[in-house]
């Protein structure tokens, strides 16, 4: 008998690796709009996904208004469509749960796979009433107006989400049953890996997706167009950026401007945590918060808030003009955001304004993990405040320092775009402009994707270059490596 439940007990873990499979697979259903089967006709734009389908319905419809006056369209039909989507997603929320219900205990499994039948159900009954949308549609007077086709992806999404109910079903067949003292309870080992598991969907997402778009560095593609292959042109772009001497004139001025404020900023990347060793030796608690507070709230100012402050203060009509000219150190007021003049500096001194209290906080948070009988120990040595500060809390925060020193390294080449776009004028262009600012520029101003393109992929690959090339300088040095 016990033979026979481990066998049992067997089949059912292998059967789960194919269920997860298959969840997994739905969630990515959720996102590609390749894979909707929803787009049930040509008017539904081509670029929707599942998930905007079953939540939005205004951009579901878009382009359905002529449809609708004409009669092309009967709105109960999309109202179908839509609620078979919404369906559909609540159905793949459910699974989804599910899965992670899979790595708990057998009564947590139980009631995963629970949830797990309603939820592909719900999926299956939502591709029904998306089959009796396409029906509906289909039945047009005027289908060339319409467009009505049946999604490619229609069966094949119709077989996961079968799979998932038939597979679901064996494993409530499989699974002992539960004793009724039995707690809900799952090893420590899962519970950290559902809790990290949002971060790595979204770096998934938000990193690794869009290196999709490199596709587009070997096509001669223009905004609006499709890619195929008669549009492919190989390296012509990678070609076309050192060919160009006005586009290697502005890159090197580029490259220039990125490399001289990074360099600042890694230069006096030590403020952070000189910033956070004074306010940790600040006596006055008060004092302290109030500093610390005031000092980390610019980091939730948007650039475009901090452009208006200058603008009050340093514009021709700013505080600081009026105030200089009321004294009669000046004759006539001056915009100081016109002057052209230390550009690098001045962006730095911003960025250091706004983000010092932000970036002092890890800084803080080591020093509060330094063994205080380190401290106790100097004070009977004799040592005073200071000496204490270079000899214990500097030499505690140097590892800390030299991570983010290295990944400040790394990311030379990404000074961000929000800050130079807002400051940028007439007389700054040449000084400001910076590779970031660089790329958006090209891309949505001048609407040169694929050479948008090759310079970002250009600037990854050397950033990635640069963050290797660091982590071996630190292994050598320290013999300690970050990655």
């Amino acid at each position: 008998m016990d033979k026979s439940k481990t066998a049992r007990e067997q089949a059912s873990d292998k059967l789960y690796y194919l269920v997860r499979i298959a969840i997994l697979l739905s969630v990515v259903f959720l996102f590609v709009p390749a894979l909707n089967p929803s787009r049930i006709c040509g008017l539904i734009n081509k670029n929707l996904s599942l998930f905007t389908s079953g939540i939005a319905y205004n951009t579901l419809t878009a382009d359905f208004g002529r449809a609708f006056k004409k009669g092309w369209v009967l709105k109960s039909s999309m109202q179908i469509l839509y609620a078979s989507s919404l369906a559909i997603c609540l159905g793949i929320a459910a699974n989804a749960a599910s899965g992670c219900m899979s790595l708990g205990n057998i009564k947590f499994k139980k009631l995963g796979n629970l949830i797990a039948v309603i939820g592909s159900i719900v999926e299956l009954a939502g591709m029904a009433g998306i089959y009796v949308a396409y029906g509906q549609v289909a039945l047009t007077e005027k289908p060339k107006k319409v467009e009505p086709m049946f999604p490619g992806s229609f069966w094949f999404v119709a077989v996961i989400f079968a799979l998932i109910l038939i597979t679901t079903i064996i494993q409530i067949v499989l699974l002992a049953k539960s004793e009724k003292e039995e707690k809900f309870e799952m090893e420590t080992r899962f519970k950290l890996f559902l809790m990290f598991l949002p971060f790595i969907a979204l770096v998934a997402v938000f990193s690794y997706l869009p290196l999709w778009g490199w596709r587009y560095a070997f096509f001669d593609y223009k905004v609006g167009d499709t890619l195929s292959m008669e549009k492919f042109v190989g390296l012509k772009w990678f070609k076309e950026l050192i060919k160009n001497p006005a586009t290697v004139r502005d890159i090197v001025n580029v490259l220039k401007n990125t490399l001289a404020m990074s360099g600042i900023g890694i230069a006096t990347s030590w403020l952070p945590m000189a910033f956070a060793i004074f306010l940790c030796e600040m006596k006055n608690m008060k004092f302290r918060r109030f500093v610390q507070t005031f000092t980390t709230v610019p980091n939730f100012i948007s650039w475009v808030l901090v452009y208006a402050i200058a603008f009050c203060i340093f514009s021709t009509d700013g505080f600081l003009s009026s105030f200089l000219v009321n004294l009669g150190v000046w004759d006539e007021g001056k915009n100081l955001l016109m002057d052209g003049s230390h550009t690098w500096l001045k962006m730095w001194a911003w960025g250091t304004w706004k983000g010092i209290g932000w970036s002092a906080i890890i800084y803080i948070a080591a020093i509060s993990g330094i063994d205080q009988q380190l401290y106790e120990a100097a004070t009977v040595d004799g040592a005073g405040r200071f000496q204490k500060m270079w000899n214990i809390t500097v030499p505690s925060l140097i590892p800390t320092f030299f991570v983010l020193l290295l990944m400040a390294v790394a990311n030379i080449l990404s000074n961000g775009m929000d800050q130079y776009l807002v400051f940028k004028n007439s007389t700054n262009t040449t000084s400001i402009m910076v590779l970031d600012l660089y790329v958006y520029e090209l891309g949505i101003g001048k609407g040169s994707i694929p050479l948008t393109t090759v310079v970002s992929m250009l600037k990854s690959i050397i950033s990635v270059v640069l963050l290797f090339g660091a982590n071996g300088i630190s292994k050598l040095i320290r013999g300690e490596s970050i990655i």
